[in-house]
């Protein structure tokens, strides 16, 4: 399949600056200059449209990924660490009010804009401001803005409600130049030129290929990166292809067998990084239809699924496997398991499941399982084919739901029609998805369980797809995002785990670290499982930070 996608202690919270660029060359007497090797990123996301407009969902910047190395963010956040204090970037500091309803942020001094503008508390504030006013942007905040004004050079912040769980999509924001911007509208506008902060500049497109240079003046000192090349494959298999021929040097994706099918090509200088974090998949299940209506039923699946085999055998170990009864990854998550749950770890335990379908009123007829209603169990399984980490995972469920009576069957289906039919409308009975990963478990939970999702099946769902909905869970995810105290937090977390163990509204099935895969054969410098200074992939504001710390391999 295609791949997707800092806990800050109670009242206010200010991050020190001077921290920003801890490996990068300060060198602007043009030391940094390397010859012409070239940096080559690939994403298997097909030819692209000429649209580099940073803040639009699906243009070519955004979906190859160098409008993170033009346009930077207010802090850099490390994913693969979600407890770590983030960085002073564009903002020198960010000081949230104990509610998190308010920001302050202290723009960065002695930032220009490529085009030599000076960068200023006014470009923060606009850029903002153009996400309240253009909803079709506002991906991060719908409807949570208040006021947004500048204060003594510095960019006051107002949110509707609480931010606690929502404060790095803050800091992930992508600043713009007010000087270009101000006169455009924001949505269509193609933004050709690329002015930005960012250590590149856009030298050339194509729907193919987009390469980039240096930023001479950039603040942070000029890369030692010679030559960015962005190039887009038409699928995963082109991808794979690239990255292990060194065509591309960087890159993430799916790769089954990758040490035998990439690495074992040039083990000197191929290498794949997987970082921790909150991001799980999930196997949706869709509460409001059969068989999972039935709350006995979803708790024996649970009961069966081997969460190892699906780790060993669909995610070629790649995925690292969910062991604790709550779902959450460790060890991103250990901080967070609720005290009546500490050390209960998930087991096979095909007996103990039938036993709770036949005090159930199930009922067998041979070792075919009959529900309460006297009909024969039966379900389908369903996501995109060509996503074999995914269809492999659903094979061994379907082996699980085997062992109870249950036929199970894997429905590899159209991906767009997935992804605009299937998991909006609620159109399956079982389907896996991802969920966002974020600073806390609260995302993860939200996504699967918050009934300020909830919408009835037939109208589009942006999350809990499996359609759960009780009132005191819902109350306990606004409650964790709104609170000023840890103690707080970890109450209504308890609430929240205690349903997602005993309703099983979904079942996480793996955990989903941030995996890339990069050749030292021209640059060195990368994340590694030694130092996991940053989520290792090329297509998000820690870009900027990886591209500061990449040299010239010898």
């Amino acid at each position: 399949m295609e791949m997707r996608k800092s806990i800050l202690a109670a009242g206010a919270v200010l991050v020190a600056a001077g921290l920003a660029f801890t490996g990068c060359s300060a060198d602007t007497s043009g030391g940094g200059d390397t010859g012409s090797k070239v940096l080559t990123v690939g994403m298997p996301n097909g030819p692209q449209q000429p649209n580099q407009n940073p803040l639009a969902t699906g243009s070519a910047s955004l979906s190859l990924g160098y409008a993170f190395v033009v346009y930077e963010s207010l802090m850099q956040n490390n994913e693969i660490d979600p407890t770590e204090a983030p960085t002073p970037w564009l903002a020198e500091s960010v000081e949230w009010n104990p509610e998190y309803a308010q920001a302050t942020i202290t723009p960065r001094d002695g930032v220009k804009w490529s085009d030599g503008e000076a960068f200023t508390a006014d470009d923060i504030a606009f850029s903002i401001q153009l996400r309240k006013d253009n909803p079709e942007l506002n991906i991060d905040f719908p409807d949570q803005y208040g006021d947004i004004s500048v204060e003594d050079g510095k960019v006051v912040v107002n949110f509707t409600t609480g931010q606690y769980v929502n404060q790095v999509k803050l800091y992930r924001l992508l600043i713009v130049p007010k000087h270009i911007w101000e006169g455009e509208d924001a949505v269509t506008f193609s933004d050709d030129d690329m002015i930005g902060t960012g250590p590149f500049t856009l030298k050339s497109f194509s729907a193919q290929a987009v390469t980039l240079t240096p930023n001479e003046t950039y603040w942070g000192g000029k890369s030692k990166v010679a030559e960015l090349r962005y190039d887009a494959y038409n699928d995963n298999a082109g991808l794979t292809t690239a990255l292990t021929t060194g065509e591309a040097q960087w890159g993430w994706t799916f790769i089954p067998d990758y040490e035998s099918t990439y690495i074992a090509k040039d083990p000197d200088h191929f290498n794949q990084v997987a970082g921790g974090g909150f991001g799980v998949d999930v196997l949706y299940l869709n509460n409001e239809t059969k068989p999972f209506d039935n709350l006995a039923f979803r708790q024996a699946l649970n009961m069966v699924v081997d969460h190892a085999d699906i780790t060993k055998t669909a995610g070629y170990g790649v995925w690292p496997e969910i062991t604790s009864v709550t779902g959450l990854p460790q060890p991103s998550g250990d901080a967070f398991i609720s005290e009546a749950y500490q050390g209960q770890e998930l087991t096979v335990d095909v007996d103990g499941a039938k036993k709770v379908l036949t005090d159930a009123g199930y009922t067998y007829d041979g070792d075919k399982l009959i529900d309460p209603d006297g009909e024969a169990v039966s379900f389908k399984l369903t996501n995109p084919s060509g996503w074999t980490d995914y269809l492999d995972a659903l094979g061994i469920i379907a082996e699980g739901a085997k062992s109870l009576g249950a036929e199970a069957t894997v429905d590899a289906i159209v991906q767009d029609t997935w992804f605009n039919d299937t998991i909006p409308f609620g159109n399956f009975q079982a389907s896996l998805h991802w969920t966002d990963a974020g600073s806390t478990p609260w995302n993860l939970y939200s996504n699967i369980m918050d009934g300020a999702s909830y919408v009835p099946l037939g109208e589009t769902a942006n999350w809990n797809f499996g359609r759960y909905n009780n009132d005191e869970v819902t109350q306990a995810l606004a409650t964790y995002k709104s609170a000023t105290e840890d103690s707080d937090r970890q109450a209504a977390l308890d609430v929240v785990q205690k349903h997602y163990v005993e309703d099983v509204p979904g079942i996480v099935i793996w955990s989903r670290p941030a995996v890339a895969q990069y050749s030292t054969q021209n640059y060195t410098g990368f994340p590694t499982s030694e130092d996991p200074y940053a989520n290792p992939q090329p297509t998000g504001p820690q870009a900027a930070l990886i591209l500061s710390k990449l040299t010239p391999s010898e």
